[in-house]
């Protein structure tokens, strides 16, 4: 279970610029938001602190959660938990709260923090390309870069059609698996538009076809 944000880590996410992500706060602070995964250290100096994709969706759900609190006559909801953005590899269970509008406008704008990502750390400012947090965490990006684009993820249950996106042996590449060679090479068109590589293979035992993707370096 994702351990609750403290106070502090709330007010320095919601205090980050709302246009960058920018972040301020010691060091012992942002550290313990590059753990969670919420916050990353820019490579060039002067090596700022800027949130992740899950870290601008936690600032989303920090804030929903408070105009939630502060309509009149309503009863009030939970503390946050994080609001960690998760993208669906296809397989896992998804509560039937998680599905429709509210998870529509969460995928979008986990997309546009990636893109704004991309903007940050990209040497060139490119956003066509994969970054350096996609490149290592290939399920995640590649997942995420899918249903935003309106793809469906596979269901937990056996029959349940959809994408699935799963780890390789090799150390820079996911494998998408899909139920039919439509859905199959549109998700090949998609990862390419996101800026992946990506092609279509034939597994020797079983004859089936899957998708192979890496990020495009150039």
């Amino acid at each position: 279970m994702t351990r609750p944000l403290t106070a502090a880590q709330r007010r320095l996410i919601e205090a980050a610029d709302p246009g960058t992500g920018r972040l301020k706060g010691t060091e012992a602070q942002l550290t313990a938001l590059v753990k969670r995964g919420l916050a990353f250290r820019h490579p060039r100096p002067p090596h700022d602190h800027f949130l992740t994709p899950a870290g601008h969706r936690a600032r989303e759900a920090q804030t929903q959660a408070e105009a939630e609190t502060s309509e009149p006559n309503e009863p009030q909801a939970p503390a946050s938990t994080g609001g960690v953005f998760a993208a669906r590899a296809g397989g896992e269970p998804v509560p039937p709260a998680a599905e429709g509008p509210a998870r529509t406008r969460e995928v979008r704008s986990a997309w546009q923090g990636m893109l704004e990502l991309r903007r940050m750390t990209n040497p060139d400012a490119s956003t066509d390309r994969p970054c350096a947090w996609e490149r290592t965490h290939l399920v995640q990006a590649a997942a995420l870069a899918l249903e935003a684009a309106g793809h469906r993820p596979a269901g937990a249950a056996e029959g349940e059609d959809g994408y699935r996106v799963r780890e390789t042996p090799q150390p820079d590449a996911v494998a998408v698996h899909a139920p039919d060679a439509p859905t199959l090479r549109a998700c090949v068109e998609t990862l390419e538009a996101s800026g992946w590589q990506a092609g279509e293979y034939t597994e020797p035992r079983t004859r089936r076809r899957y998708v192979l993707a890496s990020p495009r370096r150039v």
